[in-house]
């Protein structure tokens, strides 16, 4: 993490301090630049003469307009991801998101400008990771996303706050992209044939996992909707992975959402952006050690629809976020924030040249998750 200064820092937030049961004296801040969305600071307390570490964050309403519902959403699911733990006798400490209340009782903090804080404890010794770059860490990673499925399967996921409408709805988005085609505000509809192309092909491949739901053929789940490597805290002596973190899209989805974002994201050989296509691959490698970390953890409770359609699942999420990169290109890149005028163009093409090897890897994808089923199925 880079550290700003701390002078402007405390300035910032010197106010909001006093509202949080913070523990001893406060001692400094520095501002943790890593996130997107969110402004996250490091608090240092010295409590007698135990430092006390803690993580402020002012939350971006306009991404997120409902923060009330969301951190709503995080209470709910961190209750019951520490009684889980308990009941499987199984320790708690940096194991699970722990809100810092207010004063007043609440999990958030409304200012006089209206602004939105929340706290949480820092989880000490120990690291995300933004590359991975060995298959323990990747096995890790999906152990933790595995881990978290697990201890949340009986959690009611309908009562859940959907922050982000039809966020996975691969036929709505799909609609969209027509419709961005059809008004082709900015005029780059024409430089696009081959693209376009490309995902009408994949029209129904893509709103496979939305009919499969709707069917009936597998279940709503408590999903996290953001798995890359980042959202999971490993143990910094033993490697593993102990706690998953950000949990403001948590709502309900499928669990191939889960498992595919993630394989999509950490066993790609190259950034989202690559413009050299040449250089895009599924690194199997990485793919069987997050599919045998998430299987082995999920074992006995996804069910055998939901393991065998996981490779599905990499492929659904590759080809949706292409087509969200072309929409937003085709609409004049109004959603991502770009540093070019083709840089959507250029996402676009990265994603559906990952899609292209992924499909070449299908069957190698299939047998690998089978293997690891059936693996999982022996260790019990």
């Amino acid at each position: 993490y880079e550290q700003s200064g701390d002078k402007m820092t405390y300035n910032t937030i010197k106010n909001v301090l006093p509202h949080f049961c913070f523990q001893g004296q406060y001692k400094g801040v520095s501002e943790l630049t890593s996130g997107n969305i969110n402004s996250t600071y490091l608090l240092e307390y010295q409590d007698e003469s135990q430092p006390c570490l803690y993580i402020l964050q002012h939350i971006n309403t306009y991404v997120f307009k409902n923060p009330r519902e969301v951190i709503s959403n995080i209470s709910a699911v961190t209750d019951h991801l520490r009684a889980a733990l308990r009941r499987n006798h199984e320790d708690t400490a940096r194991r699970v998101l722990e809100l810092i209340p207010t004063r007043g009782g609440s999990n958030l903090h409304e200012d006089t400008e209206g602004e939105v804080w929340r706290a949480y404890a820092y989880i000490g010794n120990a690291r995300a990771l933004d590359v991975v770059t060995s298959a323990f860490e990747m096995e890790q990673v999906g152990r933790g996303f595995g881990s978290f499925q697990r201890l949340l399967y009986d959690f009611p996921a309908q009562d859940l706050f959907c922050p982000i409408p039809n966020f996975h709805h691969t036929l709505k988005r799909f609609y969209a992209f027509v419709r961005s085609v059809d008004e082709d505000r900015v005029g780059r509809v024409k430089h696009l044939n081959d693209e376009i192309e490309f995902m009408f092909e994949r029209r129904r491949m893509m709103g496979s996992i939305v009919k499969m739901l709707d069917e009936g053929v597998i279940p709503y789940r408590v999903t996290h909707n953001d798995t890359k490597s980042n959202n999971v805290m490993l143990d910094n002596t033993t490697g593993e992975a102990i706690c998953v973190i950000d949990l403001d899209t948590v709502m309900a989805g499928s669990s191939l959402y889960d498992y595919g974002d993630a394989v999509r994201f950490g066993a790609s050989t190259a950034a989202e952006d690559e413009p050299d296509i040449s250089k895009i691959a599924l690194d199997m490698d990485k793919a069987k050690a997050f599919t045998k970390g998430f299987v082995e953890e999920t074992n006995g409770f996804l069910t055998d629809a939901e393991l065998t359609n996981l490779p599905l699942g990499i492929k659904v999420l590759t080809c949706e976020l292409a087509m969200r990169f072309l929409t937003d290109y085709i609409d004049g890149d109004v959603y991502f924030r770009v540093n070019s005028p083709e840089h959507n163009l250029v996402r676009a093409r990265a994603q559906m040249a990952l899609l292209r090897d992924i499909e070449r890897h299908e069957k190698d994808l299939q047998s690998i998750t089978e293997r690891c089923i059936a693996g999982s199925k022996s260790l019990k």
